[in-house]
């Protein structure tokens, strides 16, 4: 076995590129993998340096083909509830909010937890010859990690429909007709073309950037309530007023607010 992380990170200036490393098993997910996702979102988002990320799979093979099916299905049903869905729910939701946009260079098949795990980018490039799928119900089961919700808001009920009750696969053309995927990168160039992308956002306003993606996320449903709450603080915190409150807290005396 390997000693190189499942998860790995590197960074070049302001850009990471976070790339899934178990080749071998075309990306496929196991725990530790969404333990060590749950880890790198953590890290990324404390490194202020950092202004863009890129997230691709490892080798030519796959980008993800979702979760390993050996790790899953051995779980006790509240296990799979608890360890599993809830766990993974949580982890891509951490992703979909990260504060860095994210691009995702889809470099091969992205089936089922891959394909989900896809839509929590910002932006998705992919090779001309990626495939896309949600298989679960061929294996009796349901799409897990927001399969059924987030790809909704992305492409619409129809088409995540489409994908789902039929379980086929389409081709990187029919995905970008349907809005799953923003550019076709040329062969084998995926990873090239998202780390472009990425550079070019590192060269704009980064507070701007993060405070646009946050309120576009709203626009689409995800997280509004924190969008507002957050942009509200921000805005208090710059007024006259919140400085004479932290004095006066300081200070033990009443506070002489002007409403500036």
């Amino acid at each position: 076995m390997s000693d190189q992380p499942l998860i790995q990170i590197e960074k070049t200036g302001p850009v990471a590129v976070v790339t899934l490393n178990r080749p071998e098993k075309l990306n496929s997910l196991t725990p530790s993998m969404l333990d060590q996702l749950e880890v790198a979102a953590g890290n990324l988002e404390a490194d202020t340096a950092l202004r863009a990320v890129v997230f691709t799979g490892a080798g030519e093979r796959a980008f993800c083909v979702g979760a390993d099916i050996n790790e899953w299905a051995a779980l006790a049903p509240l296990d799979m509830w608890r360890v599993w869905v809830a766990r993974g729910h949580r982890i891509f939701d951490r992703w979909a909010t990260l504060r860095l946009p994210v691009v995702a260079a889809i470099n091969g098949p992205a089936f089922g937890g891959g394909l989900e795990l896809a839509a929590v980018a910002d932006v998705r490039v992919a090779d001309p010859a990626a495939t896309f799928a949600l298989p679960e119900a061929s294996i009796a089961t349901c799409p897990g990690w927001s399969g059924t919700q987030r790809l909704v808001s992305l492409i619409g009920p129809s088409h995540v429909k489409s994908l789902a009750l039929t379980a086929r696969r389409i081709d990187a053309h029919r995905a970008y007709e349907i809005g799953l995927i923003d550019e076709i990168a040329e062969p084998k160039e995926s990873l090239k073309e998202a780390i472009a992308i990425a550079e070019r956002i590192a060269t704009l306003a980064p507070v701007s950037v993060q405070l646009t993606k946050q309120l576009i996320n709203a626009a689409s449903g995800h997280g509004a309530g924190a969008t507002l709450e957050a942009m509200a603080g921000a805005l208090s915190a710059t007024t006259q007023d919140a400085q004479e409150g932290m004095a006066s807290f300081r200070e033990r005396r009443k506070a002489q607010y002007e409403g500036q």
